[in-house]
């Protein structure tokens, strides 16, 4: 992993919330200023599905199995691992930073690095798997300046 030098962007996203942060200062006392935030509604499974899961046939017997039921709420998270992605790419595009660290929980962190552009990609300096989004910024600067100095 590289260091949160100044200029350096973090994003901490979970499936429903991230924020684009910007150090404004160096890696000795980051100083992450909110750049962006973003919110995406993400209700439960159980208020997103609209019938209890079906069944199929099984050929010419009388049997019937279930249908597995799609999980609409992670599904959701997907889809905003995808936004992000994009978001990413395009302030990558339009020369907004070089270098970002990525926080995010491992489901959510795994999502995001599979749909991220090459070029995007190249900016990684480092991947925390945590989930951070309701922390304030002065934990948030703390945990990931630690993070980032552990694996250096």
């Amino acid at each position: 992993m590289g260091e949160l030098s100044h200029g350096t962007w973090v994003l901490v996203a979970d499936g429903e919330k991230a924020l684009f942060l910007e150090n404004v200062t160096d890696h000795q006392n980051p100083n992450l200023q909110v750049r962006h935030e973003e919110h995406h509604e993400n209700p439960s499974n159980y208020d997103q599905k609209s019938d209890a899961a079906g069944r199929r046939s099984d050929g010419m017997s009388q049997m019937r199995s279930a249908v597995s039921e799609a999980d609409w709420h992670q599904l959701e998270k997907d889809r905003f691992a995808d936004e992000l992605a994009q978001m990413i790419y395009k302030r990558v595009h339009r020369g907004q930073f070089k270098r970002i660290v990525l926080v995010a929980p491992p489901k959510t962190l795994g999502e995001l690095r599979a749909k991220l552009h090459v070029e995007a990609l190249a900016c990684v300096i480092g991947e925390i798997d945590k989930t951070l989004t309701n922390h304030p910024l002065d934990q948030i600067e703390r945990i990931v300046k630690e993070e980032m100095d552990a694996s250096a």
